[in-house]
């Protein structure tokens, strides 16, 4: 058995009770996720020479994810003074020598906010109503994008979609992405209203999917791009054939910001 294999089961053995649960165990799980994203994010662009407030970032997002589960509406607060943190920081570090502390601002920046105010929408999901059920209405929702544009694109896929970003992924294989997620979110509306406990029509469900598959690619599409400028095949190596923390959640990011938004506009 791969490398590969052994780690997404070994993933999923540890996320699928934190997530059907809840609690302090999805705390950890996510938060753990979200936390190492942040500080891959900023090691990508110190491998292309910036000067990221890594440290800073990295107890600032945890100081996100803390407000968002335990008190949502200390999370705003939280994101505010986080951002004049890290400009109080790059100024001294400006003073100090460094001559690009601007755009190194604008590094920590999006550490913060791209990876921990949008994954935190994550927990936003989890807390809603039946929140374990909508979450692994979401989250399968994702994976089946990636799994169907992977599968049908490797093996059909002959017209490039993005030649710079990602010269793998084809049209073909972006057309399978969006029809699978598609089927899964009619699936699980069929299948969660039947036998469980949420209340979905199943063209809903397939419109949610068209959402996904149309969108979440973005967020791959977006870690590549980093990834491309720091010259770097994988965000990290924290998981064996996997590679780090952001490339497992790049499309989990945006997952979370539309599923949390479809529901509260259109379900709930």
């Amino acid at each position: 058995m791969s490398k590969r294999t052994i780690t997404a089961l070994a993933l999923l053995l540890i996320g699928l009770p934190a997530v059907l649960f809840g609690g302090v165990a999805y705390l950890l799980f996510m938060g753990f996720f979200l936390a190492a994203a942040a500080w891959e994010y900023a090691g990508m662009f110190k491998a292309a020479g910036a000067r990221p407030a890594s440290w800073l970032v990295l107890v600032e997002v945890i100081a996100l994810v803390l407000a968002r589960y335990y008190n949502p509406a200390l999370s705003l607060p939280v994101l505010t003074f986080s951002v004049l943190a890290l400009m109080t920081y790059h100024l001294v570090d400006y003073e100090r020598g460094a001559d690009k502390a601007g755009m190194d601002f604008s590094v920590s920046l999006g550490a913060l906010v791209y990876v921990g105010w949008l994954g935190a929408y994550l927990f936003d999901l989890r807390q809603l109503e039946n929140g374990g059920w909508w979450l692994m209405f979401v989250l399968p929702c994702v994976w089946g994008t990636d799994t169907g544009a992977y599968m049908i694109g490797a093996v059909y896929g002959k017209t490039r979609m993005t030649p710079r970003l990602s010269p793998k992924k084809t049209w073909e294989g972006f057309a399978a992405g969006v029809f699978t997620a598609m089927l899964m979110g009619a699936f699980l509306a069929y299948a969660y209203s039947t036998w469980g406990p949420l209340q979905l029509e199943i063209w809903k469900g397939a419109l949610f999917g068209l959402l996904v598959g149309v969108v979440t690619p973005l967020g791959d599409l977006g870690e590549s791009m980093l990834k491309r400028q720091a010259g770097l095949k994988d965000s990290g190596n924290l998981f064996p054939g996997h590679g780090g923390a952001f490339d497992r959640i790049d499309s989990w990011l945006w997952g979370g910001v539309l599923g949390y938004f479809f529901l509260i506009w259109f379900v709930l």
